[in-house]
């Protein structure tokens, strides 16, 4: 009886563990439930994806006790981690299989790329600002994020040497789709991006690639930070 006891109090032990790890469950399935489901996001994988990543980790701690409200939150550097509806409806909308190669433009505080490292084979993501990227890379490791590679640089040229891509995703606004992220995209390829001015609000664009030709679809207005570097140029 005595074994029998210790081996409960080691189970429960390890399970107040897990629960002071992650004191936020009950409000990221909330989250999921009325911001996300309830807003008519129907891809079960992006659902549990959300359902599991971490939001509050990839926030200041400060703004912990707010990360799974449905709004972005300032990440340093002029930046924001965009709000978790935008999130899942990018990613729904780039139909993602287990076997893709994603491409994201705007790596950020990095919970794109592990909401996306969830659902595919491999993530490549881009980050202009240095500190943003190191952190990010520091972040997803220590998370266990394996399948995404970080890289500092200019998103604008894209990655040509893990191109081409099933899907590429751009988290900042821009006035033109970069030429260099449509030859890296796949033929039958999705692309995502807020299209518009980078001033104001944007239209979240959806770009497939079908035989050389670009075929488009708007899904809405949006408002996210300007894309910087090389696209600033295009103004």
């Amino acid at each position: 009886m005595r074994h029998a006891l210790v081996f409960v109090g080691i189970l429960l032990g390890a399970a107040f563990t897990v629960l002071a790890a992650d004191p936020f469950p009950a409000k990221r399935q909330a989250m999921v439930e009325h911001d996300i489901k309830g807003r008519g996001i129907r891809d079960r994988r992006v659902l549990e994806a959300m359902g599991r990543v971490p939001r509050h980790l990839f926030v200041d701690e400060r703004l912990r006790s707010q990360a799974y409200a449905d709004h972005p939150l300032p990440i340093g550097e002029g930046q924001t981690i965009s709000q978790p509806y935008v999130v899942a409806l990018m990613t729904e909308a780039l139909r993602l299989r287990p076997s893709d190669r994603v491409l994201e433009i705007g790596t950020g505080s990095g919970y794109q790329a592990a909401v996306l490292s969830e659902l595919v084979k491999e993530v490549c993501t881009i980050e202009i600002r240095k500190s943003l990227a190191e952190m990010a890379e520091k972040r997803l490791r220590e998370l266990g994020y394996r399948n995404v590679r970080v890289r500092y640089g200019d998103g604008y040229f894209g990655w040509g040497e893990r191109a081409p891509f099933d899907a590429i995703i751009i988290t900042a606004a821009a006035n033109h789709i970069p030429p260099p992220l449509i030859r890296q995209l796949k033929d039958g390829g999705r692309l995502i991006l807020p299209l518009g001015s980078t001033v104001y609000s944007q239209t979240l664009t959806l770009v497939t690639k079908r035989g050389g030709r670009l075929a488009v679809e708007e899904m809405g207005p949006v408002a996210f930070v300007p894309m910087t570097g090389e696209a600033q140029k295009g103004k």
